[in-house]
């Protein structure tokens, strides 16, 4: 139909050559695919310890804050080691 006109002329004649030499022969062999695991496992952890100290704290407002917001760590290390030193603990 119509969509499909659209859809299959779309790409026809464009070359994209480029993108095997940029991202290799496949995407997911590179030599970033070290980094973006240990990147995952650095912000998975800190981001585990600061949500299970503010969940045992009781502060929802930090538990929410740190679930949603990612900032590869940095967020929760400043929780674990500035916050939760300034005010004392909640019972």
């Amino acid at each position: 139909m119509m969509y499909n006109n659209f859809f299959s002329g779309m790409f026809s004649g464009r070359d994209f050559s480029f993108m095997n030499s940029w991202m290799g022969d496949s995407w997911m062999s590179g030599w970033w695919m070290p980094w973006l695991f240990a990147a995952i496992v650095w912000s998975l952890v800190w981001k585990g310890l600061a949500l299970w100290k503010a969940a045992r704290r009781g502060e929802n407002v930090w538990f929410v804050a740190l679930l949603v917001i990612n900032t590869f760590g940095i967020l929760e290390i400043l929780y674990l080691y500035v916050f939760t030193k300034k005010f004392s603990p909640v019972k």
